[in-house]
């Protein structure tokens, strides 16, 4: 069942071969033929083949050549990509290299296909002659790109194998090669349904062919290849991209479940760290499938490496969705002799569990992080980044001194943001029920405006915003300034107790604090002083979640762990948190 196997009686190779020996050279790179045996598999015979020279490196004498690898940016936990968005192109950004290559250099994949207008074709569900394919060619809208759409389309359909042979087999008689772009298209149809022989043929050729493969084709051999018997050859692979760039996530998760599948823990667990070191972000998936495979199994080690997992969560303030907060669970309770138990409960305002009756971790911050996190904050994200370029030096010297002669305040309202609660509304309706709604305990509110607030308008009506002033201290700034970092310092400022009212997410200042630890005191000052405001159901009033008393990660007392949980899988940040835990217990 290989790639070059018999298609209509007549070698898929061998027409390869017959159809370019005598094309000329000025097309392309010299033509390689290659023979070669691997004493474990079954002869390959003599091919010879020709590929677009824009996507791969050719074999190369000198040893010399580019190649790309993916730009590493902050992913928060989405699933793995499909075959598609791996395989059609690799970032702009600073190329990775081993220090035996030459200068780095950009590298430009052809142009991507969903820019083009035609991105789909009926497959055919049986092997075509060439005239056959011709026919549908010709009554295609966009020939030129016709081959590369009809594969594409024959990987979401997950059409036959033999089918897409007869494509690539027309392909090689019309054209006497076949471009890089759909031998890897071919291989995303081969590991799609599992086709181990055919993406074991698909590497050794296209390795004789080119010195370097990109990282598209990498990601599917490897993952190819770790879902198969012959996963151990996907490990050799991780050390053959390690050479020439930084391995993806993709790379290193399929090596982890294969490895975890084999019950080869310790080998699942070390790529697991050389992941985390190499700052590639784990997705929940692979994080859940490490407890799967690990369920059952004893050892002190293995519990150790587990239990790091929980604390990596707690660290990053990640939420394990349902699927996963319950792969934990049987964990836990398959443990030998361990004699754990879960329970999934609700925690209420106190703070105490009902399952275990423990106390949750309180979520202020002593007197000596408070200050700590106060002075990093000023110096770091205020005066560290790039505050003036959205504010200037004399108007955050002046919101500095009008702070000063009114502190302290209880509550600091980014009053912008909240006008947009609810869209259909007057925006400085919105902020007005805001107002009206926080004032009523006689906090001491301070609201931060923009200056063209103070303009009659449709949205912001001078008789209202004289009435809010009644009720809050207002502080309006240039239109264009950026009030983030007049909210952090006002509720800094104003001490312990103050909260503050905004729907941002923060994530920008959080990034701008210099090291791990004080993030986290970041991201628990914000759980536990970040007042969530949204419309309600039928959109006629605002609610207000109040800052939870308690601190809402994974925590532990060493026999007992609170891991608070998600229904379903989907982005949140720090100030949305869940209400529902699973409660694990030791018993004795």
């Amino acid at each position: 069942m290989s790639l070059f196997s018999k298609i209509n009686q007549q070698g898929f190779q061998a027409l390869l071969w017959k159809c370019h020996m005598f094309w000329p050279v000025s097309r392309c790179q010299p033509m390689f033929a290659v023979s070669f045996s691997n004493p474990k598999r079954e002869k390959i015979n003599t091919f010879s083949f020709m590929t677009s020279s824009s996507t791969a490196l050719p074999v190369d004498p000198k040893g010399t050549g580019v190649f790309p690898a993916k730009k590493r940016s902050e992913i928060d936990y989405e699933e793995e990509k499909g075959w598609d968005e791996e395989t059609t192109g690799t970032s702009e950004g600073k190329l990775q290299f081993s220090s035996s290559d030459r200068a780095p250099k950009k590298w430009l994949m052809s142009q991507a296909l969903s820019r083009h207008k035609f991105t789909y074709v009926q497959p055919p569900e049986k092997p075509l002659q060439a005239e056959e394919w011709n026919r549908l060619k010709e009554s295609f809208q966009s020939p030129e790109v016709f081959e590369e759409v009809m594969l594409n389309s024959m990987v979401r359909r997950n059409s036959p194998i033999d089918v897409a042979k007869s494509l690539l087999t027309h392909v090689a008689k019309s054209n006497g090669d076949i471009a890089y772009n759909l031998l890897v298209k071919y291989l995303a149809l081969c590991v799609q349904q599992g086709q181990t022989s055919e993406i074991r043929d698909m590497y050794d050729i296209m390795k004789i062919r080119f010195r370097i493969l990109e990282s598209g084709a990498y990601n599917l051999l490897i993952r190819g290849l770790s879902n198969s018997d012959q996963w151990r050859m996907a490990l050799t692979l991780l050390e053959e991209v390690k050479k020439i760039m930084i391995p993806s996530r993709s790379n290193y998760q399929s090596c982890i479940k294969a490895a975890g599948r084999h019950q080869e823990m310790n080998l699942a667990f070390q790529l697991y760290h050389e992941m985390l070191a190499k700052g590639l972000v784990p997705t929940l998936d692979v994080l859940q499938a490490l407890f799967d495979f690990s369920r059952g199994m004893g050892g002190a080690e293995l519990q150790k490496e587990l239990f790091g997992i929980l604390l990596y969560l707690r660290e990053n303030q990640i939420y394990p969705h349902r699927t996963f907060m319950w792969s934990i669970k049987l964990w836990f309770e398959s443990i030998p002799g361990g004699n754990w138990r879960g329970h999934l409960t609700d925690i209420k305002d106190s703070g105490q569990c009902p399952v275990c009756s423990h106390q949750l971790e309180d979520s202020d911050l002593s007197e000596e992080e408070y200050n700590n996190l106060r002075e990093r904050i000023i110096k770091d994200v205020i005066h560290g980044t790039d505050t003036f370029r959205k504010t200037s030096p004399q108007e955050f010297e002046a919101f500095q001194t009008f702070v000063k002669n009114l502190l302290p305040f209880d509550i600091v309202i980014d009053g912008l943001n909240v006008s947009h609660v609810k869209p259909r509304k007057m925006q400085c309706e919105n902020l007005f029920d805001a107002v009206n709604c926080l004032a009523k305990e006689n906090a001491r509110l301070l609201v931060l405006g923009r200056k063209h607030m103070l303009m009659n308008s449709s949205n912001w009506k001078r008789e209202i915003m004289k009435e809010m002033q009644n009720k809050a201290d207002f502080f309006f700034a240039e239109n264009i300034s950026e009030d983030d970092a007049f909210l952090l310092y006002a509720t800094l400022q104003s001490g312990k107790h103050c909260k503050f009212v905004t729907r941002d997410f923060l994530r920008d200042h959080k990034a701008c604090l210099s090291d791990s630890l004080t993030r986290q005191l970041f991201r628990k000052w914000q759980r536990g002083h970040q007042i969530v405001v949204s419309p309600s159901a039928e959109g006629k009033h605002i609610n207000f979640m109040p800052a939870f008393r308690y601190d809402c990660v994974v925590q532990t007392t060493g026999d007992t762990w609170h891991i608070p949980y998600k229904d379903v899988f989907e982005e949140k940040y720090s100030y949305q948190v869940p209400r529902k835990w699973l409660c694990i217990q030791q018993k004795r």
